[in-house]
């Protein structure tokens, strides 16, 4: 199969599959929301007959934006929402499997699709899992939409922290302007002053916290006492 043609930047697959690969998925979507239980098949196989790969070449982990595997696999996800509308236990089961049993990639997109499926706080067990491990993808596609609505705040901020710590970039944590707060900055503040302590270097993204949590913090937030005059 040839690989689509992809337009940096976008993950609007309208844009990027070759007609071929547009065809194979509108069928594969097309069977899912006909017979919701086919989705355990194809959805590991989506990628392979689809389209696989960053959306963007300067981000070819896809720690800021969708690939276009996840894009593929979240068309699916949205036609078994659809399909199973008002089964919510029925697709939370589901969704739960497709994680567990896939592979990183297959993880990835459906940590990615969560906040479009309809399924309350049901999946934060899977947030939680993707946070603990090292795995940057799957770190930065739990920080997302989903985990900015649901998950409690002494996660999250840890969820960010974990960022800075595995060097996923800031930018992919959804709602960090709205969630960060005053422990977020007390923290930031902390890593910050152990990394000058034991002589490294303070990642850039630990400025970008501060600034986000400043609002919430102390008058004096926006100081940074960690940094030489």
């Amino acid at each position: 199969m040839s690989r689509p043609e992809v337009v940096a930047g976008t993950s609007d697959l309208a844009g990027v599959l070759s007609r071929e690969a547009a065809a194979r998925l509108g069928s594969m979507t097309s069977a899912v929301r006909a017979e919701p239980h086919r989705i355990a098949d194809l959805f590991p196989a989506a990628a392979r007959e689809v389209a696989r790969g960053p959306a963007d070449p300067a981000d070819p982990r896809g720690l800021l934006a969708p690939t276009l595997d996840d894009a593929v696999r979240g068309a699916l996800l949205d036609a078994y929402a659809d399909a199973t509308e008002g089964e919510e236990d029925v697709r939370l089961r589901e969704v739960v499997a497709l994680y567990r049993y896939g592979d990183a990639d297959e993880k990835r997109a459906v940590l990615r699709a969560l906040h479009r499926l309809r399924l309350g706080a049901g999946a934060l067990p899977l947030v939680h899992d993707a946070l603990r491990t090292n795995d940057t993808r799957l770190v930065a596609a739990a920080l997302g939409p989903y985990a900015a609505e649901h998950l409690d705040p002494e996660a999250w901020r840890q969820g960010v922290l974990k960022c800075l710590f595995v060097g996923v970039p800031v930018a992919a944590v959804a709602g960090l302007d709205r969630r960060a707060d005053a422990d977020l900055h007390r923290m930031a503040t902390a890593y910050a002053e152990e990394r000058r302590a034991a002589g490294r270097d303070v990642p850039p993204d630990v400025h970008t916290v501060l600034a986000a949590s400043a609002t919430a913090s102390a008058p004096d937030a926006s100081a940074t006492p960690w940094e030489e005059n």
